[in-house]
């Protein structure tokens, strides 16, 4: 099975070695049509409004939102999370807008304000999953359809829509690959 990993910014590299260690082949996607080799698309952390801007430049904003919409799977880490929300507080940035959840941006501070912490993720199953979370957003309200999947105190950091799934840390960078083997299970589907 064949995984994209949006290849625009970001952790491109870390995502891909966890879809290889997962067992699929990982695919460096940077043009629409290389959405009908994979599976399921990873879009990683970086900076929002960039991956926004980038997305509409080479035609695949509008594109990857019909596929989305349509079923086609999509897994957001951080900027990921951001770009399928359909509500951004205090932005009108290009998006997604796939999933019925309202995000904060980099909610939690700056750069230096990076954290990490041990959580559990409910459909992961224990241990806790160790978190990383840089610049991370949070979810500060999600719809009816809207499953979440793990919390910080109020604060949602992990939720599945459908085919949809975001998550504001970066699994990619702690080698545990529980995360990403959830996504290809949805991508099987």
């Amino acid at each position: 099975m064949k995984i994209g990993v949006l290849a625009l910014q970001g952790a491109v590299r870390e995502h891909s070695n966890a879809i290889r260690a997962c067992g699929a082949e990982p695919v460096e996607v940077r043009y629409p049509e290389q959405f009908a080799e994979v599976a399921g698309l990873i879009i990683p952390g970086g900076e929002s409004t960039t991956v926004g801007k980038l997305l509409i430049r080479y035609q695949m904003l509008e594109p990857l939102a019909k596929l989305g919409g349509a079923g086609f799977p999509i897994f957001g880490t951080c900027t990921g999370l951001i770009l399928l929300a359909r509500e951004i507080i205090g932005s009108d940035q290009p998006r997604l807008g796939l999933m019925d959840i309202t995000v904060n941006r980099n909610a939690f501070g700056r750069q230096i304000a990076s954290f990490e912490a041990d959580l559990p993720v409910t459909e992961i199953g224990p241990p806790d999953f160790h978190t990383i979370f840089i610049r991370a957003p949070f979810i500060t309200a999600a719809g009816p359809g809207v499953q979440v999947l793990a919390r910080l105190d109020e604060k949602i950091l992990m939720a599945r829509q459908g085919n949809l799934l975001a998550a504001a840390f970066h699994p990619e960078l702690t080698g545990d690959l529980r995360i990403h083997q959830y996504f290809l299970k949805l991508c099987r589907k």
